[in-house]
């Protein structure tokens, strides 16, 4: 199936893009948004949303064939893998579960599109509404195509013009969404952009931080100091830098019944996207107490993620992530050598995966590409003490234990400054209403407009 040229993004790599390109491009999609969008209503759009959601969950819709055959050599990562995490993505876009997201942020669809008074608004004699951007201008960092995606649908929702720039090598998915996207309603496409081209392009950058009212930006935090000095000042900005995770194996989970679910979660979590993004995890801690030891879980693990490979291989990598993970593989080798604190296992004739088990609890940071750290832990106090470098910098947590501990650990952990807690196999799978870093997941996006009635 060929699309058209309809995007940038859709140009040959060598075109030639400049301020006068962007600035034109800019004034297209204002005038596009104020011909086709902003009259939307809500009702239509959720219905669009849920539409493309249902498509895209379908293996054999045209969009989802042509990413299963061209996504691998696009985007490095399998096709098994690039399958799953879609899947997970789109089958999340439901009327339903889009309803319930923009209530839970705002109270009621209803202040999206009019003024509409609560029943304490009444008794304050008050009304709100909500005023949306009229454009968005999206910086993505990474590999990962679903911040992306979850950009280009809150956009939708707010029937905002979106500009979106997305990583080297990374706009592939999120620009078939939008071929898809202009399948359903053309003319909702053609307010929506998206282009990728190396970063430092200030003379491209200012164009667009001076025309949109809103600009997001995810990256590392060197990146995100530099687009934070270039944003006029009066412009709205939100930014999303750099985080990391773990997660938590509860002693009762060692049990020989649940040992193999156990497993099988956790190695789940570090194959989900190849461990790429701030959900995954680096370390995977294991309570002491239980009915195996943090070492024994760690070969547990092992075979778990041998068996994952044949169903779910890791993508291509470059040379130079391949060469850390030999030299990180080599480092642990030599010490494991010396000391029966340390073991290590890792996939035979590949780096496709890595299992470190270290008795010492202080967190390290992985090389990632399915490289994944085993520590034990005699309580929470014990994990928040060797984490004691990352607080504020903990983007979830992860927690495999019985019903009647998970709330009380997830207790302990939210005091701690975590902001947000999910069950072992679901890290890289929030909901649509997570609020990413723990602010709100569309409140930051909008203004308010209160009304004093007479």
């Amino acid at each position: 199936m060929n699309t058209p040229n309809f995007y940038l993004a859709d140009l040959p790599k060598d075109a030639e893009l400049t301020p006068k390109i962007i600035s034109e491009a800019c004034e297209t999609l204002q005038r596009n948004r104020a011909q086709y969008l902003k009259d939307k209503s809500l009702d239509q759009m959720i219905l669009l949303l849920s539409q493309l959601g249902e498509e895209w969950s379908n293996p054999e819709f045209e969009f989802r064939k042509r990413a299963r055959l061209e996504g691998p050599e696009k985007t490095g990562f399998s096709r098994e893998v690039i399958d799953a995490g879609l899947t997970d993505f789109f089958s999340k876009l439901t009327t339903r579960n889009i309803k319930s997201w923009l209530r839970m942020e705002f109270g009621s669809l209803e202040k999206l599109q009019q003024f509409s008074p609560t029943q304490e608004e009444e008794h304050q004699s008050t009304t709100s509404r909500i005023i949306c951007p009229e454009m968005i201008y999206h910086v993505a960092g990474g590999v990962l195509p679903n911040p992306v995606l979850m950009n280009l649908v809150t956009g939708l929702l707010l029937r905002s013009a979106q500009f979106v720039k997305a990583a080297s090598g990374a706009s592939y998915l999120p620009l078939l969404f939008l071929h898809s996207l202009y399948l359903h309603d053309s003319k909702v496409a053609a307010c929506m952009e998206i282009v990728e081209w190396e970063g430092g392009r200030t003379e491209l950058e200012s164009v667009l931080y001076k025309e949109c009212d809103l600009i997001t930006a995810t990256g590392s935090n060197e990146t995100l100091a530099k687009i934070r000095a270039q944003v006029p000042h009066g412009k709205r900005y939100l930014e999303y830098g750099h985080a990391v995770s773990f997660s938590f194996v509860a002693r009762e989970q060692l049990d020989p019944n649940k040992i193999a679910k156990t497993v099988e979660l956790a190695a789940r979590d570090v194959v989900a996207w190849d461990q790429s993004g701030c959900l995954s995890p680096h370390a995977i801690y294991v309570e002491a107490g239980g009915a195996i030891s943090a070492g024994e879980f760690a070969e547990h693990l092992s075979d778990s993620l041998t068996k994952l490979e044949s169903i779910m291989p890791r993508g291509s990598i470059t040379t130079d992530e391949a060469a850390t993970i030999q030299f990180r593989r080599s480092f642990y080798e030599v010490r494991a050598k010396a000391t029966e604190t340390i073991k290590l296992w890792k996939s035979t004739g590949s780096t496709a995966w890595t299992v470190v088990y270290d008795e010492d609890p202080l967190f390290q940071l992985s090389c990632l590409n399915r490289f994944i750290f085993i520590k034990g832990a005699e309580n929470i106090a014990q994990i928040i003490q060797a984490c004691h470098c990352l607080n504020g910098q903990i983007s979830t947590v992860g927690i495999s234990a019985p019903e009647s501990r998970y709330t009380e650990l997830g207790r302990e952990f939210s005091k701690w400054g975590v902001s947000r807690i999910c069950p072992v196999g679901k890290m890289q799978s929030p909901p649509l209403h997570w609020r990413h870093d723990g602010r709100p997941s569309i409140g930051d996006w909008v203004k308010w407009c209160d009304m004093e009635m007479e």
